[in-house]
């Protein structure tokens, strides 16, 4: 459904039981996205369901906005590219990266109703 132009790799600010959601392979980015609000990307859409035995007195909420961890270089660069007529950052894929958690993610351009093969 899209153009991926530019592709990019970010930590991701997770809380305890989101990585161990992570670790049991239960995360789904399939219907996700990212914005950029006040100078910071944020995932949206991501689902990391909490494990069964998770911690009774933290609040888990699956659904919560993430933020990504880049350099103000990388946001600036970004922001000028996703202010252009049509252009999206969708993530592509979650992985590990020695201890981090990392998400890639590609700035992308929607695709027209006839090139939707």
């Amino acid at each position: 459904e899209y153009h991926l132009e530019e592709r990019f790799e970010a930590g991701l600010e997770l809380q305890g039981w989101e990585v161990k959601s992570l670790r049991a392979g239960k995360a789904n980015i399939a219907d996700s996205y990212i914005f950029l609000k006040n100078g910071e990307a944020w995932l949206l859409g991501a689902s990391f369901p909490p494990l069964d035995a998770a911690c009774s007195h933290v609040i888990c909420d699956p659904m919560r906005y993430r933020k990504l961890l880049l350099k103000r270089r990388e946001l600036d660069n970004l922001l000028g590219k996703v202010e252009r007529q049509g252009y999206s950052i969708i993530p592509i894929s979650l992985y590990w990266k020695k201890a981090w958690v990392k998400i890639s993610f590609a700035l992308a351009k929607g695709k027209q109703a006839h090139d939707k093969r």
